[in-house]
């Protein structure tokens, strides 16, 4: 039975990736403004918990990112200008919004890493599990945004007369390409460094010995 006990130098990197985040959301560092939807990087310190702590640490990492994301939402720290309009409409539906797709994120793709490190090495497992933090994030953040704001005028301006499918496209193209390539990188890097540190516990990283 797999314990889901984080050892010291793991919290440390929770506690350093939730700072990291919040850093990150509240400076230029985070977010780069194109188009209507802003390219966020903040997928990428979701995708390094989980690849060191697993589903568990990604959920919490997806927590702090949506936190982050409703004090927006709110004015608090920064804001917002699709979050602030959402969270007018419905402060309920808006927490959902910033919650629930990167808890759902962050949850998942330490799954698909702890899936990856069956089949290959690490690099690439975390190469993988940095796409995916990107694309599951843009995948569930804009769902949710259909489903719980797709009938609002804020949404439908957005969409410009298009039907929903070829609208979101537009909306999130060059954002959502920006942030899988630059995630899928940086989580790469940093995941296949902790890796040589030995921060990655052995249920993370076992792997079959026919694997190189």
């Amino acid at each position: 039975m797999k314990s889901n006990k984080f050892t010291t130098s793991q919290l440390t990197i929770l506690g350093l990736m939730s700072g990291i985040l919040f850093l990150m959301a509240y400076t230029p560092l985070g977010y780069l403004n194109i188009g209507p939807l802003a390219v966020t990087f903040n997928v990428i310190p979701v995708a390094i918990c989980a690849v060191v702590l697993g589903p568990t640490g990604g959920a919490v990492a997806g927590a702090v990112f949506g936190l982050t994301s409703f004090l927006q939402a709110m004015g608090i720290g920064g804001t917002s200008a699709l979050g602030a309009a959402l969270f007018q409409i419905n402060p309920f539906l808006s927490a959902v919004q910033c919650f629930v797709p990167r808890i759902l994120d962050g949850l998942l793709i330490g799954y698909i890493f702890r899936g990856m490190r069956r089949k290959t090495n690490v690099y690439v497992s975390c190469a993988v599990t940095g796409f995916f933090s990107a694309f599951l994030n843009t995948l569930f953040f804009m769902s949710a945004l259909i489903v719980m704001f797709g009938n609002t005028e804020v949404v439908q301006n957005l969409m410009g007369g298009r039907n929903v499918i070829i609208g979101c496209c537009l909306m999130v193209g060059v954002n959502a390409i920006c942030e899988m390539v630059s995630s899928t990188i940086l989580t790469a890097a940093v995941g296949t460094a902790l890796s040589k540190a030995h921060l990655i516990p052995a249920s993370q990283i076992a792997k079959p010995d026919t694997v190189a």
